[in-house]
């Protein structure tokens, strides 16, 4: 804790009035980019957010008759349908904030996408906070552990 601070920000909780949603978001962008395109995979079968990733992680270790990476490669078939769409429609420029960026992202899959459930505009908003990753990946290369550093 600094002198500026006054609390320990390690520990602040979302406000009471936070969107679930943007709660579940934030959890999202925590998966693996495999396991995102996976349940925007899956999210074309069911659109819950909840229950896709509980399918996706079941997937993951055997459990679910699909594999990850079918669900996967069907992410990635949504997403390359998808991708010209998202990018089409004009942002805001990045928040800086997670939540404040999980919200102004949302709000961009919501126009490019309309009619999509629960689900898809979750997994589509997570994968388009982290389309670099899922671009690498789409196109069949490894994410970047490390964003490249350019040399000064």
């Amino acid at each position: 804790m600094s002198e500026q601070e006054p609390y320990d920000s390690r520990f602040t909780l979302p406000d009471v009035d936070a969107w679930p949603e943007t709660e579940a978001g934030v959890i999202l962008l925590g998966l693996d980019p495999d396991r995102l395109l996976a349940g925007l995979g899956f999210a074309a079968l069911a659109d819950d957010p909840g229950l896709v990733t509980q399918v996706v992680d079941q997937a993951r270790h055997g459990v679910f008759t699909a594999d990850l990476a079918g669900l996967a490669e069907a992410g990635v078939a949504r997403w390359r349908a998808l991708r010209p769409a998202l990018a089409a429609v004009p942002g805001r420029p990045a928040a800086g904030a997670l939540r404040q960026e999980w919200a102004n992202s949302a709000d961009l899959v919501a126009v490019a996408v309309p009619g999509a459930g629960p689900a898809a505009l979750a997994y589509l908003t997570a994968c388009w906070i982290r389309r670099d990753e899922i671009d690498r990946l789409a196109e069949g290369k490894e994410p970047d552990v490390l964003p490249e550093v350019a040399a000064g």
